[in-house]
């Protein structure tokens, strides 16, 4: 009889658990207090200027059952421009994910820090991948200008998505990479262009001639779980850097998680200074949400957009062969070096696209860096920005604090919800 009663409690408070936990998915959540900061610690300091533990905003996903909870993540670390490459000053940095919830107070409130690891479960860094492995012909340097090494599950992460089996894909700008993650970060599979020496599953060849740092900068899942999407930041240079005339064509890539097979469409950016397609948030199967902008802030004539696209009536330019290193040609010549008219003319479309909303109009959005996007449903958007770690380049390769001119204060991740069209 005690062992029935007991059975009857157990069983009775599981169920009210089960019950809270439904009423916690199910609730409306509070972001009324939003925009919010997230939380910080300072990670170095150099030259008497600190580097804050951030960025925390390069790519987003929310959790996939849990409402109100998202993840958010770095990428290779904080960085200035030197020499041939990048000054990384806190060189043993592991690109990391942030779990958060909005509590019932309407606050950010972390859950917990991920780390990415290597498949041996160790801590990665930023650094470069040597040659053969994903590099970008970028160097390392430290804070005094010595070479650092090179690491070859290195990332420089910019999107993330979350699965419902509770692992992680996260693309970046280094292979470009495609990585599969488990729960704890350790790395399950690594999916790269053809060409590039990780895993046996493959991007098409000609993604290897993305720039440096303008790689794979955003990525998302279709609803059923079945297709990765990633987004090329900007143009890329096929077959050349000179010859790579189209300036405002970028590309969208598909993978097909269980078959590995992929698709390639052509996305037309409005061109000038708005050159970044950053990241990308599935509506459905064929209809997604990007960011479209420049790299100025928003009170000095900032473009930060978001574009409703669609792929359905979009021509695949995968091409017949996926290890042409400059992939599908008309009439001779590569996509990147065509003009728009050649392309309507060869019969390719690229996606169609309609302005879901303006942040800058919209909300007098003032960071440089918005990078990060969650489709929350009912017309809104949770929206992020990459922080650089608080720090841009003085010039000379060092770091200076990084300033919002319309505020006057250090820029830090922030997240804000806005509602579109």
């Amino acid at each position: 009889m005690k062992k029935l009663l007991l059975s009857a409690i157990v069983f009775t408070a599981l169920a009210s658990c089960k019950d809270d936990d439904n009423q916690m998915n199910n609730q409306d959540i509070n972001y009324a207090k939003l925009p919010q900061e997230f939380p910080f610690s300072k990670l170095v300091t150099v030259n008497g200027v600190d580097v804050i533990n951030g960025g925390f905003g390069s790519g987003a996903a929310a959790h996939p059952t849990r409402k109100g909870e998202f993840y958010v993540i770095t990428d290779r670390g904080p960085n200035t421009d030197y020499l041939n490459g990048k000054k990384f000053p806190a060189p043993n940095f592991t690109p990391t994910i942030m779990h958060f919830k909005i509590n019932a107070e309407g606050n950010i409130e972390v859950i917990k820090y991920i780390k990415l690891k290597n498949p041996s479960g160790q801590p990665i860094t930023g650094l470069p991948n040597p040659a053969g492995m994903g590099s970008t012909g970028e160097t390392a340097y430290d804070s005094s200008g010595n070479v650092l090494g090179t690491d070859n599950y290195g990332l420089d992460s910019e999107s993330i998505v979350a699965a419902a089996d509770g692992t992680f894909w996260v693309s970046d700008e280094y292979g470009p990479h495609i990585v599969h993650y488990n729960a704890d970060g350790v790395e399950l599979e690594r999916i790269s262009p053809i060409g590039v020496n990780t895993g046996p599953r493959k991007l098409p060849a000609v993604l290897a001639k993305r720039r440096a740092n303008r790689g794979m900068e955003g990525l998302c899942i279709t609803p059923d779980g079945k297709t990765l999407v990633g987004t090329i930041q900007s143009t890329m240079y096929v077959p050349t850097k000179a010859l790579a005339t189209n300036t405002t064509l970028t590309r969208i890539v598909t993978f097909d998680i269980s078959t590995g097979q992929t698709k390639q469409y052509l996305y037309k950016q409005n061109g000038g200074a708005s050159d970044s397609v950053c990241d990308i948030t599935a509506i459905s199967s064929t209809e997604f949400l990007v960011i479209e902008r420049d790299g100025n802030y928003g009170s000095q004539g900032g473009t930060k957009k978001v574009y409703r696209i669609n792929i359905a009536g979009a021509s695949d330019v995968n091409g017949t062969d996926i290890t042409a290193v400059d992939g599908m040609k008309i009439n001779n010549k590569t996509l990147e070096q065509s003009t728009w008219d050649e392309i309507t003319n060869a019969g390719i479309k690229p996606v169609s696209k309609i302005l879901a909303v303006d942040l800058v109009a919209k909300l007098g959005y003032e960071h440089d860096k918005f990078e990060g996007i969650v489709y929350l449903g009912n017309n809104k958007l949770a929206v992020f920005n990459d922080d650089d770690f608080g720090i841009l380049d003085d010039g000379n390769g060092n770091p200076k604090a990084k300033i919002l001119p319309k505020t006057g204060k250090v820029d830090k991740g922030t997240m804000y919800v806005v509602d579109i069209q």
